[in-house]
């Protein structure tokens, strides 16, 4: 028990390390935050004017542009997860660190979320209103976006861990990445078309849900596991 006690502290302290270290670094390159939010926000907002002012046809479509819309921002800002550790050498460190390196890969993924994903989730009732969504929508949209983020983000991660350092590694990473994020994109929308027309939509946020759990227990030692073999 006494051991736990000491181990313990330290992979948290590495845990919050690592994350204020990449969240710094951000706050150097606001490009890094910008780009996938202006790009969530122009999918969003040129839709509408493509497809015409219908309300139906904004009702009916507006899950879907906004979720597939959030997935693509996300997979735009994952091929620089461990990109600048390759360049500047800060990753051969992070493979010797007395830290666990699941821990490390999670307190990247974590940064790279809040730095990400939050800012979709924030924006987004800004967005929905363009597609007449109710209060109670919106707040639903919200969760799904909340929940989904965080998925795309760890499963975002062991992408980005199989290809650091490979020539036009960003293509590689969406074929591996998509396939893994589809149940999460097909969730999300569904479940927020479901609110939209006064259905039961409560098994959709529970999966998202355990989805969330299965990637928290798992992804960070698949990417860890990942980072080894590309550094082989």
């Amino acid at each position: 028990m006494a051991a736990k006690e000491t181990i313990q502290p330290g992979i948290l302290t590495g845990l919050i390390a690592i994350t204020r270290r990449d969240l710094l670094l951000a706050w150097k390159r606001p490009g890094d935050v910008l780009n996938p939010l202006f790009f969530f926000a122009m999918v969003c907002t040129l839709f509408p004017l493509a497809v015409g002012p219908s309300p139906e046809q904004l009702t009916f479509s507006g899950p879907g542009v906004l979720w597939v819309a959030a997935l693509l921002a996300t997979l735009l800002s994952l091929n620089s997860l461990f990109m600048s550790d390759h360049e500047d050498g800060s990753l051969d460190q992070l493979l010797v660190s007395p830290q666990p390196l699941p821990v490390l890969a999670l307190g990247k993924t974590l940064a790279h979320w809040i730095i990400s994903g939050l800012p979709l989730v924030l924006i987004s009732p800004l967005l929905a209103m363009t597609y007449r969504m109710s209060v109670d929508i919106v707040g639903v949209l919200m969760l799904t976006l909340l929940l989904g983020t965080i998925c795309l983000s760890l499963l975002g991660s062991i992408g980005a861990a199989l290809t650091v350092g490979l020539h036009r590694g960003t293509a590689l990473l969406s074929l591996l990445i998509l396939p893994l994020a589809m149940p999460v994109l097909l969730l999300g929308a569904n479940t927020v078309s479901l609110a939209a027309g006064n259905e039961a939509y409560a098994t959709g946020i529970w999966a998202l849900g355990a989805y969330v759990v299965g990637a928290l227990s798992l992804a960070p030692y698949a990417t860890a596991a990942a980072l080894r073999i590309s550094n082989e």
